[in-house]
């Protein structure tokens, strides 16, 4: 409400009823998700050493282990159950099936325990062995689930209270959920934990949570750990489980703006009212409501006196429950009214009643009621006929009935009995024949269904031999799907590290120029990060120097689908060679285009040494000026030019062989002065020119102006041009 600004509950539940995505974020905002890997350690410790060896320990080696995580949220407890039984699982070298179904109300929270990505932060609960097993870090730095653990798992969305639950279950895993419940949801979800368990199946609860009232159905295994096991003997009634929805939500009550409705006051009765009322009461005539079928419907009045219930099972018919006097005509009448759909009369019916016979005069009419199926009732009434003179002896009999009447009433009567009875007779003859062509019609059918039936079992047994085969087919395909699963992640794993291990920084771009995918060395040369795939590469800063026509270049190669190289170098001073080329897939369509960046540096480095080296030794041809190369240590003289050979007039040969070094051409007297120039290069890396004589090789003197500079720790030149060609001692 606050975030909407809404004062009153009123305003926002209107806006509850105009805005349905304000009930999604309400239901998110509402559920509880506390989840973690590995919650609770005493809980998992009792799983790995109790529950997980029971259950395969009860199984048989073909039978499937069937587990159930109610409220499994984003996952994490689901995903460490599994890695316990795969643990398991490979200690024991067994294999055998294993399904974990994990269920939540929440559906954005299913499917993202279906991805199986994780932040770093589950290294504080998962330890790095099984970091390292279950898991691949990704190139944001989140963790993924392995397939492995993933093909264990089926998620899904499941009201728990309403939805039906998995059945023949080895565990049930229902944590920190019933601490949300009232007490009579728990006893329900206990009484359908133990019908979903199969013998001696196992649950576990969370460490604020019990089976309650419910001792018969469970018995503690592990009481601390909060694991139980179901026991056999016990029984639930089947209607609590026989798919009735443990519970259902009452519809909400919306108020009404202007208020509540006022209750209905109680109409006092008007006096027409009144008087049919008691009419109805004191004067109206017995009378049933019943169907073509005889199915009494509604009963009017006092009709015990005809009616009565048989011995045996319940049953609301009226002609099984006519007194024995009054049934054969009852049920004559009546089907003549069903039949011809007309009223029938009859006068003057002898019924016996509390011990003795009354003159009954019976009426059916039809009654036709549109919008009801069938659209025809019928209204049975009777109606006892009063007696003018009150008879002198108990009339117990028929015929004691007829000695107390008039002798034109007993004619009457004996006539009405006998037209009765000719057409009780008639009908029956009539529903007899009626009743025979029904069943040679019914026979006729039942031999055509027979056939047909003959016939549909054949197509069926076509179609059963027809499925088998489809699914040996699909069991091949699948099999072969699978294979191409395996090998399709074989060969992705097996790319992904040839481009992280070769080092070649890898962008790819489609027609649009966004980015669909990149190596991480590629992050070095263009500044990219996850959340840039799906982003124009224009937008992105790169870190490459005097080069802003890249995108210009990606879009020149896409027209004219001609490659193109480029040597670049980036701002922390590393070479690289840029190679843009088509995108082709293995249909030869063009899909973009991709950007390689090799690095370079080191062949760049080489290059300009090797170009130094180059003009050093052009430099050295230089006749006027000897140049020597010499080791510091020892002064021995590894290279030299030919203008510092024939100044100390020693062959090429003698240098190779090592006889020719610095002490062999320096004088006795100068040598301190070498020396002292040695000391300067090792502190300084440099001598200052000195002036110096030398000894040839056959004895003589020369004098030269000598520089120095130190190439290495070791390593040093020297530079020296001829001053006179005669010596001069020092």
């Amino acid at each position: 409400m606050a975030l909407h600004q809404l004062e009153r509950p009123a305003d926002y539940l209107r806006y509850l009823q105009e805005h349905s995505e304000e009930i999604s974020a309400l239901f998110r905002d509402l559920l509880i998700g506390v989840t973690g890997f590995f919650r609770d350690a005493e809980a998992f410790a009792a799983l790995q050493s109790v529950a997980i060896p029971h259950l395969f320990a009860a199984a048989s080696p073909d039978s499937t282990i069937r587990v159930w995580v109610c409220g499994c949220s984003t996952g994490e407890e689901a995903y460490s159950l599994a890695i316990l039984i795969q643990e398991h699982l490979e200690t024991i070298q067994h294999i055998q099936k294993v399904q974990i179904f994990a269920t939540d109300i929440d559906r954005q929270a299913a499917d993202q325990a279906r991805a199986g990505v994780y932040p770093p932060s589950i290294a504080a609960d998962v330890s790095p062995e099984r970091l390292a097993r279950f898991f691949s870090l990704d190139t944001n730095g989140s963790y993924r689930v392995e397939k492995l653990i993933r093909d264990l798992i089926v998620f899904a969305e499941q009201d728990v209270l309403k939805d039906p639950p998995f059945s023949k279950l080895n565990l049930i895993s229902c944590r920190n959920l019933l601490i949300y419940l009232n007490g009579d949801l728990q006893k329900r979800l206990m009484d359908l934990f133990h019908y979903a368990l199969l013998p001696d199946g196992l649950l576990l609860l969370g460490n604020s949570e019990t089976t309650g009232d419910r001792p018969l159905l469970f018995e503690a295994l592990d009481r601390k750990a909060r694991l139980y096991i179901r026991k056999t003997e016990a029984a639930l009634p089947l209607t609590r489980i026989a798919g009735e929805p443990l519970f259902v939500p009452a519809l909400p009550r919306i108020p009404s703006p202007i208020g509540p409705a006022p209750s209905p006051k109680k109409r006092a009765p008007s006096l027409r009212e009144i008087t049919e009322q008691s009419l109805l009461q004191h004067f109206g005539r017995s009378a049933v409501l019943a169907d073509a079928n005889a199915q009494i419907l509604y009963f009017h009045g006092r009709t015990g006196k005809y009616l009565e219930a048989p011995t045996g099972d319940a049953t609301p018919n009226l002609l099984t429950m006519a007194r024995e006097s009054l049934r054969r005509d009852l049920t004559a009448a009546f089907h003549r009214a069903v039949a011809k759909t007309e009223i029938v009369y009859l006068e003057s019916l002898p019924v016996r009643t509390n011990g003795h016979y009354v003159s009954l005069n019976l009426t059916i009419v039809p009654r036709k009621v549109p919008g009801l199926s069938p659209d025809t009732l019928f209204l049975v009434v009777f109606d006892e006929r009063p007696e003018t003179d009150p008879p002198k002896a108990d009339v117990t009999t028929p015929e004691a009935l007829q000695a107390v009447m008039p002798p034109e009433s007993r004619i009457a009567a004996l006539e009405h009995q006998l037209r009765s009875k000719d057409s009780y007779i008639q009908t029956i003859v009539e529903e007899m024949e009626t009743s025979s062509e029904e069943l040679k019609s019914s026979n006729e059918e039942m031999q055509s269904v027979n056939e047909e039936l003959q016939s549909t079992n054949e197509e069926l047994e076509t179609s059963r031999e027809e499925l088998q085969s489809v699914n040996e087919e699909l069991a091949t395909v699948n099999a072969e799907l699978r294979q191409k699963v395996v090998d399709l992640s074989r060969a992705n794993n097996d790319m992904n590290n040839l481009l992280a291990g070769t080092g070649v920084g890898t962008l790819f771009v489609d027609h649009q120029l966004r980015i669909s995918r990149f190596t991480p060395s590629v992050t070095q040369v263009i500044n990219l990060i996850d959340s840039d795939v799906g982003r124009p590469l224009a937008h992105i800063v790169s870190n490459l120097v005097d080069y802003n026509h890249l995108i210009a270049e990606v879009q020149a190669v896409l027209d004219t689908l001609v490659p193109l190289e480029a040597e670049v170098q980036t701002k922390a001073g590393k070479w690289y060679i840029l190679s843009i080329r088509p995108y082709r897939t293995l249909e030869n369509v063009i899909e973009g285009a991709v950007l390689s960046f090799v690095d370079v540096t080191s062949r760049k480095i080489a290059q300009q040494k090797q170009l130094e080296l180059e003009r050093f030794r052009h430099a050295a041809q230089i006749e006027t000026v000897g140049i020597a190369f010499f080791q510091i240590d020892d002064g021995a003289i590894t290279s030299a030019n030919e203008a510092f050979l024939h100044m100390v007039d020693y062959p090429r040969e003698d240098m190779v062989a090592g006889k020719l070094d610095w002490t062999s051409i320096t004088p006795a007297e100068w040598l301190p002065h070498s020396r002292k120039a040695f000391k300067e290069l090792r502190a300084s890396g440099k001598a200052i020119p000195f002036e110096m004589e030398y000894l040839r090789k056959d004895g003589s003197r020369g004098k030269a102006l000598f520089a120095e500079w130190r190439l290495e720790e070791k390593e040093a030149v020297v530079y020296a041009i001829s001053i006179a060609p005669e010596p001069h001692p020092a």
